[in-house]
């Protein structure tokens, strides 16, 4: 499965903004996709993640509340809507694929299928 993120951009403070993912090709075997984001000389954050057959969410500490993921209409998309933005929410946005089961879902580690992120800069 190949995955694209998209919807980053410019935002205020206080603003909100829905990023998506799309992936092509089979979804069948997924395990969970997670939203993990990245700014320069940090470790990389798991924000969130999806269990694929359930639909249990399960979020970062740092973005329970403002944060939300869903799936879209189409199997195939993941959104991350995030809603009273920070400038410490600036970042570079990825969505992960796992397929195995093995580790808790919020561990960056057991994703080895990323795609290309989306940046969100947020001003102050």
């Amino acid at each position: 499965v190949q995955l694209q993120a998209s919807g980053g951009g410019l935002v205020q403070a206080g603003g909100s903004l829905r990023l998506s993912c799309a992936a092509s090709g089979s979804t069948f075997g997924v395990y969970a996709v997670a939203w993990i984001r990245q700014t320069p000389g940090k470790e990389r954050e798991f924000v969130a993640g999806i269990h694929w057959s359930t639909s249990t969410i399960f979020y970062g500490d740092s973005v329970k509340g403002r944060f939300l993921i869903s799936r879209g209409d189409a199997s195939n998309l993941v959104y991350l809507t995030i809603h009273s933005l920070k400038p410490e929410d600036t970042a570079v946005y990825s969505c992960a694929v796992r397929y195995g089961g093995s580790g808790p879902i919020s561990s960056v580690g057991t994703y080895p299928y990323w795609g290309q992120g989306t940046q969100v800069t947020v001003s102050s």
